[in-house]
C-alpha cells in the first residue's frame, strides 16, 4: 500500500559509494550497486534519516513522496534473510558478529609457505614517507581482516610488495589518508593496491586511497581487490 509519507531519497551523481550511510541505516534500507548506494526497497525505510548526516557528500535528503509504507515486519524478514542478528552492524562486517569457518589444513609446517614480507613497519601509521623501501615501490593498502581471511596471502599478494596496513572502519580514516598522501607525495611509490573485505565499510579503503592521491596531487595506478569472508578473490579492479 502506497502513501504520502517522508522517506529517503539518494543523488547518484553526489554519491561516491563510500558507504557510510549504509553503516548508519540500522533497517538495512540501503545497500552498495554499482558502486553507489540505492534504496533496497520503500519498506524498509523509516523515514527518519540516520543515514542523512552520515554522507559527506549531501547525497541523501529525506523527501515527501508516494511510497510503500514502512514495514518492521518487513524489516525482519530482511535481517533474517541476510542471517543478520540484533546485535551485529549493518554493514556486514566480518568483525561484527561471530562466525566459525572450517578449512582444510593443508600446512605441515611453517616452512611450506615461505614468508615474503620485505619491512617493518607494517601498520599504516607507523610508516614513515621518508622511509628507503617505500620510494618507486608498488605500495599495498592491506586492510586487516582481508590480510587474516585470506589464506595465501604471502604466495599471490605480497610477494615485491611494501605494504601498509589499517582498518577503515576502526581507525581514524582522515589520519591514515593523510598519511597515505604523505607517502605518495614523498615516496613516489610506482602503483598503490587496496586489498579489502567484499562489505561496504571495508570499501572505505579504496575511496581513502582515490582521496590521498587526489591530495598527494601525483597520479599512479591504482587498483582494488576484494577478499570474500570466506577467503576467496571476488574481484579484482583497476581504477
Amino acid at each position: 500500500m502506497k502513501t504520502k509519507r517522508k522517506i529517503i531519497e539518494i543523488d547518484e551523481e553526489k554519491c561516491t559509494g563510500c558507504g557510510q550511510c549504509i553503516l548508519a541505516c540500522a533497517e538495512g534500507a540501503l545497500a552498495l550497486v554499482n558502486g553507489k548506494a540505492k534504496l533496497v526497497g520503500d519498506v524498509f525505510c523509516d523515514g527518519l534519516g540516520a543515514c542523512i548526516g552520515e554522507c559527506p557528500e549531501g547525497a541523501l535528503k529525506i523527501v515527501e513522496k508516494e511510497a510503500q509504507t514502512f514495514s518492521e515486519q518487513e524489516v525482519q524478514k530482511l535481517h533474517k534473510k541476510e542471517g543478520k542478528q540484533e546485535e551485529t552492524l549493518p554493514c556486514g562486517c566480518p568483525s561484527a558478529m561471530a562466525m566459525t569457518l572450517q578449512h582444510t589444513d593443508t600446512c605441515e609446517s611453517s616452512h611450506d609457505i615461505p614468508s615474503q614480507l620485505g619491512h617493518w613497519p607494517i601498520k599504516l601509521q607507523l610508516l614513515s614517507p621518508g622511509a628507503l623501501f617505500l620510494k618507486g615501490s608498488d605500495l599495498m593498502l592491506l586492510a586487516d581482516c582481508a590480510a587474516a581471511a585470506f589464506p595465501n596471502l604471502h604466495g599471490c599478494f605480497l610477494k615485491g610488495k611494501t605494504i601498509a596496513m589499517g582498518c577503515p572502519k576502526l581507525d581514524d580514516i582522515d589520519a591514515h589518508i593523510e598519511r597515505l598522501a604523505e607517502i605518495i607525495k614523498g615516496a613516489k611509490p610506482a602503483s598503490l593496491t587496496v586489498v579489502h573485505m567484499e562489505v561496504p565499510c571495508c570499501f572505505g579503503f579504496v575511496m581513502a586511497a582515490q582521496k590521498a592521491i587526489e591530495k598527494a596531487g601525483i597520479k599512479i595506478p591504482l587498483s582494488r581487490i576484494k577478499i570474500s569472508r570466506t577467503g576467496e578473490i571476488l574481484e579484482k579492479v583497476s581504477l
